[in-house]
């Protein structure tokens, strides 16, 4: 009887202490989950994150999807932090608001400060994932990857010669006043994948200094400028004016070039050229989580972050192209993805990807503290005058 005491009183106190410390996460009540997306990320991993609500029922009742454009996003979770009332879980963002977001420092630490319970996370990744992680600095996870661009798309029927230097742009352009656009790089992935590409293919003093390092790269810009009616805000407007004929050519990237044309909004026969000895500047999306989530969705945040790197759903993120490739995580094949997405890549993709990429080396985006620094120059001295 004294032992049956004593194992009571054991056991109240092992529940009691582990209700003090916020670990009793099987008898919590599941959350609702706020997710807002800046990147177009959702294309890819909305299944998987429905996935895993229906999976762990005791851990999510609801998962909310919101959208942002990428350059207001960091302002809209500042004054939330400033409020101390953040009604944003989890972000899923392009290499733009991760570099805003740094810089403003909203982000949650998570490597290493959570690294117990995301074991093993960073071996998980395939080698160049593995580059564009680190950008993160630990306050984040990537969750898909792209060996973007630059690359030109052009309507073959309005394009003979379709330019493979940047000099030989720039004569298109000229030449064909108004036919050319891109969007505003800090909301752009194309944008700034063009942006961040032309100081290799000038060969300008140092490509990772936008502020000293890009003489020829600003003077380029400007010039090409002059051709150039306007500059929408995002890419969805550029190949809505491409497919409808009102340009004939912009600058492009992998997924850009393959789900336009999937969905419709491009001609299927449009095509893309690499510019002669181009270098890929490489894209990736990230989850992160902003400062002021509470520790109980935090929780729950990691476990769901875990799931987002499993093969099943890495192997989702082919999707219909948008981000191609688009899995982060090593030996996810085409053949693992869902019967839909490897009809799309079938009849969308682009043999001549696979020789460009393996021909052509491939270097990160810049940095936070850079790339910020070079959109507010380029939205100062080249977009002031022509965005929309």
């Amino acid at each position: 009887m004294f032992n049956g005491r004593l194992k009571a009183r054991l056991l109240a106190a092992s529940v009691a202490g582990a209700a003090m410390l916020g670990v009793n996460a099987a008898n919590a009540d599941p959350v609702t989950l706020n997710i807002v997306d800046a990147a177009g990320n959702l294309q890819l991993t909305r299944k998987a994150f429905e996935a895993f609500k229906a999976k762990y029922p005791n851990l999510v009742s609801n998962i909310t999807y919101t959208n942002s454009p990428a350059p207001q996003l960091p302002g809209k979770i500042k004054a939330m932090q400033a409020a101390h009332r953040v009604d944003i879980d989890l972000a899923l963002i392009g290499t733009d608001a991760l570099a805003a977001g740094l810089e403003q420092n909203l982000w949650t630490k998570l490597l290493p400060d959570e690294s117990a319970e995301l074991p093993g996370v960073l071996d998980k990744y395939a080698p160049g994932p593995r580059k564009m992680q680190d950008l993160a600095e630990g306050y984040g996870l990537e969750v898909t990857y792209m060996p973007a661009g630059p690359l030109v798309e052009y309507n073959p029927a309005k394009v003979a010669n379709p330019p493979q230097t940047p000099q030989e742009l720039l004569a298109w352009c000229k030449a064909n006043p108004n036919k050319l656009i891109y969007a505003r790089p800090a909301n752009s992935g194309p944008g700034r994948t063009f942006l961040m590409g032309l100081p290799y293919l000038l060969g300008d003093k140092d490509p990772k200094d936008p502020i000293n390092g890009w003489d020829k790269t600003w003077a380029y810009l400007k010039e090409l400028s002059s051709c150039i009616p306007y500059y929408p805000g995002g890419t969805s407007q550029v190949m809505k004016e491409l497919g409808e004929g009102s340009r004939d050519m912009t600058v492009t990237v992998t997924g850009w070039d393959i789900n336009p044309r999937a969905l419709g909004i491009v001609p299927a026969d449009f095509k893309v050229q690499a510019f002669k000895n181009m270098t890929w500047v490489n894209d990736a999306h990230y989850m992160v989580v902003p400062k002021g989530v509470s520790k109980e969705k935090l929780a729950v945040l990691l476990k769901l972050m875990n799931f987002m790197l499993e093969p099943a759903q890495q192997a989702m993120t082919y999707d219909d192209g948008y981000f191609y490739p688009g899995p982060a995580v090593k030996g996810i094949t085409l053949e693992m993805a869902p019967k839909q997405s490897q009809d799309v890549i079938a009849k969308y993709g682009r043999p001549e990807y696979a020789k460009w990429l393996a021909e052509f080396p491939h270097v990160q985006p810049l940095s936070a503290k850079a790339m910020v620094a070079a959109f507010a120059k380029w939205d100062r001295e080249i977009g002031a005058q022509k965005s929309q």
